[in-house]
């Protein structure tokens, strides 16, 4: 394995976009999303700066899909240098004795059961690589009406923190958490409508501070 491989789950809109395009100058990005159109605007921004990534318009819920994935990353690369998992499905704000039944299945489908489902397909691949390195994005700051989605993002912190802890010795891979300032994401707009968002932070910076930590910044 030659070439650098950074998968990004979650990456056709917001920070996944963004780190998707602070990566292309020096990996391979796999951009993984279920929006076909931002994935093709992302993939045209990324060759433009000259760049290449590998689309993969795809739901992370499907675990058929995912799984052929892992495997097509295993036989054409041979393992993966780099994970961002960005994917989240933010339902609408609620109080908690509210939340909708079906807004409750869809968190806890796309936010803990395909992250419980992708560690175990992507691992191997990070473990193949020298330098394997997964990064869970974090929200930490939702508080009140954000109860389905403040639950799954927490059962997604546990996740990646208990791996976290199970490969610190060895570092194969090193897993580490990231959390991004509150930027102008579609994300954040749901939740919070009328904001200011010229105080937000740009998703490019964010995505350079990450790489920074990564040590992967110019």
């Amino acid at each position: 394995m030659t070439e650098k491989l950074a998968l990004i789950t979650g990456a056709s809109r917001g920070f996944g976009a963004a780190i998707a395009e602070a990566l292309a100058p020096t990996h391979h990005v796999m951009a993984v999303a279920r929006t076909t159109g931002a994935l093709e605007e992302l993939d045209d921004r990324i060759q433009a700066a000259g760049g290449r990534a590998t689309l993969a318009p795809m739901d992370i819920t499907d675990a058929g899909a995912m799984r052929h994935m892992c495997r097509s990353i295993h036989d054409r690369w041979g393992g993966l240098d780099l994970w961002v998992h960005c994917a989240v499905h933010a339902p609408p704000l609620s109080p908690a004795d509210h939340i909708a039944e079906k807004d409750w299945a869809k968190s806890v489908a796309t936010n803990v059961t395909a992250t419980g489902q992708l560690i175990p397909f992507i691992a191997p691949l990070l473990r193949a690589a020298d330098t394997g390195t997964a990064v869970f994005v974090d929200d930490p700051a939702a508080g009140k009406f954000h109860g389905a989605y403040a639950a799954t993002k927490a059962a997604q912190r546990a996740l990646f923190d208990a791996w976290a802890a199970e490969t610190a010795k060895s570092g194969k891979p090193r897993v580490l958490s990231f959390a991004p300032a509150p930027m102008p994401t579609a994300t954040r707009a749901r939740f919070y409508p009328g904001e200011d968002r010229s105080t937000l932070a740009d998703p490019r910076a964010e995505a350079q501070r990450l790489l920074a930590e990564l040590g992967l910044s110019a």
